[in-house]
């Protein structure tokens, strides 16, 4: 790897970072429902895409962590741990997981499809990987709550109360803007370089 690449490289992940800090510590102000919707995963699916799996692991780890510190308060008082553990996984492992989809599909489909892939992926996984974290440290506690809220079955209360319109709509974002944007910046390196 040259020099020139390497420099483009730390400078792509540092932007990224900080594109990601910002947009988390932000985007957490922004709420429907219970939770607030990850409109950082745009960025850790594009840093994912031009930097690969490692660094997007990264840039879901900073995203995990700020979450950790700003949106997480329910569920450390229950159970800290597991909190922790589910956290800092579902963050890693969707950049990580997009990276990988990315760099999988990058050489067999068009690149667009293949950032809508990992657009997809991202979502996915960071939901997926909260709702395993409810079911395996939360539940007893999920149960009461959706008791509270009308809910017969603590399962629908999940994908209801805590899933439902977030999910869909940090999906259709990232599949929207992912590409979009992934789009702007070849465009722009074809233009000004």
């Amino acid at each position: 790897m040259s020099s020139i690449t390497k420099t483009r490289n730390i400078t792509l992940i540092a932007v990224f970072t900080a594109i990601v800090a910002v947009l988390q510590l932000v985007g957490a102000t922004i709420r429907f429902g219970t939770f607030s919707i990850s409109l950082v995963l745009v960025p850790i699916v594009i840093g994912a895409a031009l930097c690969g799996p490692y660094a997007g692991a990264w840039f879901g780890f900073v995203f995990s962590m700020i979450v950790l510190f700003t949106d997480s308060a329910a569920f450390m008082v229950i159970n800290p741990l597991g909190t922790i553990l589910t956290v800092l996984i579902k963050g890693t492992l969707a950049g990580y997981l997009a990276g990988l989809v990315y760099k999988l599909n990058e050489k067999k489909q068009n690149r667009y499809v293949s950032v809508g892939l990992a657009a997809v992926t991202a979502p996915v996984v960071n939901t997926g990987i909260f709702l395993l974290g409810c079911r395996l440290f939360f539940f007893e506690t999920i149960k009461t709550w959706g008791a509270a809220a009308g809910f017969d079955n603590a399962y629908v209360y999940m994908l209801v109360g805590f899933v439902g319109i977030n999910f869909l709509l940090e999906l259709l974002i990232n599949i929207i803007l992912s590409p979009v944007i992934v789009r702007l910046i070849d465009y722009g390196k074809k233009r000004f370089f």
